[in-house]
């Protein structure tokens, strides 16, 4: 059975108070570097991997997108998505994404949120994209970075009085499962190195345009004082790359 987290009532009601839960990409830190990496969305076939709420999917057709199928594990994350959308070429599936299957060149842009470090093999995932990408498609994903996820505790080192003194990394080099807490559950992700994403992606035939470790825009920074520690390290890897036509 694979995690699926946000169908525990207790953890979907915290996630839903999320600010990014709330304002959708506006109040996601790290959308105004995603949404640099994406391509011309129009006329495009659009696949989003762990849609969550679908602000993606949204987004995509609201920049004349063909057509955009959202995937994601939890039930109550695309009842949330369905309530939300009123398009007809927006489809949600409720699926694993590690059991996705399309036909090959079906899509002409691919995107993923948040998701990956959730899931046991990225290069499989690598795989059934490049196969589902049309030649010179388009994959844009973020994750959590691999400096966040290096540890179980992965939270910030703090003095007597509780002041954040630095956030510490260890383990960096042992990928594999951590058992980690998230809004006050237990949570298990999966850390990879830095290395591993941009390798398993080249090794399967994607070429690399970017990648970002983005920090919080000035406008989030000045209406939420406390993101000035998101400055100190990076929370967010962020990486778009192309399907070689000549694989």
């Amino acid at each position: 059975m694979k995690q699926n987290k946000y169908d525990d009532p207790n953890f979907f009601s915290e996630y839903k108070k999320m600010v990014r839960s709330v304002k959708g990409l506006s109040g996601a830190g790290e959308w105004y570097v995603f949404k640099s990496l994406l391509p011309n969305l129009e006329n495009q076939n659009v696949l989003d991997l762990g849609c969550g709420f679908g602000w993606h999917c949204r987004y995509a057709r609201e920049q004349k997108a063909n057509s955009v199928i959202g995937v994601d594990i939890s039930e109550k994350m695309l009842h949330k998505a369905r309530e939300m959308t009123d398009d007809p070429y927006i489809s949600y599936l409720n699926m694993p994404l590690e059991d996705i299957h399309f036909s090959a060149e079906q899509f002409d842009v691919i995107i993923s949120s948040l998701a990956f470090h959730y899931v046991k093999s990225f290069e499989e995932i690598c795989k059934k994209v490049f196969s589902y990408l049309k030649p010179g498609g388009i994959f844009v994903f973020s994750v959590e970075h691999p400096i966040f996820t290096s540890r179980n505790e992965q939270d910030w080192y703090y003095d007597e009085h509780g002041n954040r003194l630095h956030w510490p990394i260890d383990h960096y080099q042992l990928e594999g499962v951590r058992e980690t807490t998230f809004l006050a559950e237990n949570v298990i992700k999966y850390h990879r190195t830095i290395s591993t994403y941009l390798n398993d992606l080249i090794q399967v035939g994607f070429q690399i345009q970017a990648v970002e470790e983005p920090r919080p825009s000035e406008e989030m920074l000045a209406e939420i004082p406390e993101m000035k520690d998101e400055n100190r390290r990076p929370m967010f890897l962020l990486i778009s790359a192309v399907k070689n036509i000549l694989k």
